[in-house]
């Protein structure tokens, strides 16, 4: 929400270098890359739902100071430890999905979360743009924050928790509790987990390691990382340089160039709903196809599409900028970039998900660190990229790369995958 009126703050502070004003906005995404390696270990010691509802306590309260701070240090500083919070639905969500959903029921439901953390950064600056021209950009912070405290409280009612291991402890400490030793024979309670060592210091030994040692060791995280991260760096890079778009080389005000983001939330929004619809039919179908046996591999064909959107908008965007065309066409151009993105992060992480069902969170978290990693420095280097190139070119730059990545992966993991997953010790 702040990226519209990162022109204000720069005003507050005295703020004249490009890269601290990009800091300010993407800081908040650093965060992402640290948060899940800790976050993700903690829900399978203490559940998901607890973490999760800790993690979004500790995002109101340093979201909140954000407004307050008085000097652009102060202001990273809050952004930093409020991205800490805002982190765990990156790896816990994973892990959610794969609690409550079958494999053939996941695609759906893998559309509709993974949609959020994508249109949030497209409703965002929408909101905050309009907020900032009417008032200041203390109150973009102030009012998220007000809407994340309503949702803290239904989520202490209404969010339950899904993690196995610890449903099944809690059952099987309630049978214990309620035997008669005196009426009942002696018999031993215990769950299908309690063999393995489930203390916090093995637990978070293993899972701090396990995240590196996954994308160390299986070539699956790690094409799907360096390709989701592009996605990601790609995403935050056009959130950050809209403005510079709109507000300058179509000269319009802070909330009328805040509505352009729009274009952005109808590429993701419509391809996500088309995905959501068809994902788990073309998943039914080629599993039939395959003699009732399904694979994680199925979750792939729309990545195909994806991968060619991408590009193509990339190319539309910047040279329409480059031309001053009519507005509409950068906004199409904007609109496919989000429909490619949306598709391959679909694809790619309910895929992750089928491959990694038990270490869900540790494989996300794996993933969501590297692509974080991409969404705090893409903006960073993009104004000089955009000020030495253009945006025709620098555009150019962007559809390459994504052409390079993109195109060969799903082709790569729908004729190697199984190959790969069978040679993996965590993979299923």
């Amino acid at each position: 929400m702040i990226a519209p009126a990162t022109g204000q703050v720069a005003s507050s502070f005295g703020i004249d270098n490009d890269v601290i004003l990009a800091l300010t906005t993407s800081i908040f995404v650093l965060a992402y890359a640290i948060g899940p390696l800790f976050l993700g270990p903690l829900s399978e010691i203490y559940g998901r739902s607890r973490v999760l509802q800790f993690a979004n306590l500790w995002y109101l309260v340093w979201n909140l100071v954000c407004g307050f701070a008085q000097s652009e240090s102060q202001l990273i500083v809050f952004r930093f430890l409020a991205g800490l919070g805002g982190s765990a639905p990156l790896s816990i969500g994973g892990g959610f999905l794969g609690d409550c959903w079958q494999p053939h029921e996941r695609g759906k439901a893998a559309a509709i979360y993974s949609l959020a953390p994508l249109l949030g950064p497209v409703v965002g600056p929408i909101t905050g743009a309009w907020v900032a021209e009417y008032s200041t950009w203390r109150w973009v912070f102030w009012s998220t924050s007000i809407v994340d405290a309503a949702i803290q409280i239904i989520g202490m009612f209404m969010l339950q928790e899904t993690y196995a291991p610890l449903l099944l402890e809690r059952k099987a400490e309630r049978i214990r509790r309620s035997m008669d030793a005196e009426k009942v024979p002696y018999r031993k309670i215990r769950t299908v987990f309690e063999g393995q060592d489930r203390s916090w210091r093995t637990i978070m030994a293993k899972s701090l390691i396990r995240p590196f040692a996954l994308f160390a060791h299986e070539p699956i995280v790690q094409l799907l990382g360096v390709y989701m991260a592009y996605l990601y760096g790609t995403l935050y890079l056009f959130l950050t340089t809209m403005p510079s778009i709109f507000e300058g080389t179509y000269q319009q005000p802070v909330g009328i160039a805040g509505l352009h983001y729009i274009a952005l939330g109808i590429g993701l929004l419509v391809a996500s709903q088309l995905n959501a619809r068809t994902m788990d039919n073309i998943y039914m179908y080629l599993k039939s196809k395959n003699g009732g046996v399904a694979k994680p591999e199925f979750r792939l064909p729309a990545m195909v599409p994806g991968s060619l959107l991408l590009p193509i908008g990339c190319l539309i965007v910047g040279w329409t900028s480059e031309a001053h065309t009519h507005w509409i066409a950068p906004d199409i151009g904007i609109a496919l970039v989000g429909a490619g993105i949306i598709l391959n992060f679909q694809c790619t992480q309910t895929y992750v998900v089928d491959c990694f069902t038990l270490h869900a969170a540790s494989a996300m978290a794996a993933v969501s660190c590297l692509r974080s990693l991409a969404g705090f420095g893409f903006p960073l280097f993009a104004p000089a990229m955009y000020k030495a190139l253009g945006f025709g070119k620098g555009d150019t730059i962007l559809a390459v790369v994504a052409i390079v990545i993109g195109c060969p992966a799903p082709w790569i993991l729908w004729h190697y995958g199984e190959r790969i997953r069978n040679s993996s010790k965590h993979a299923r």
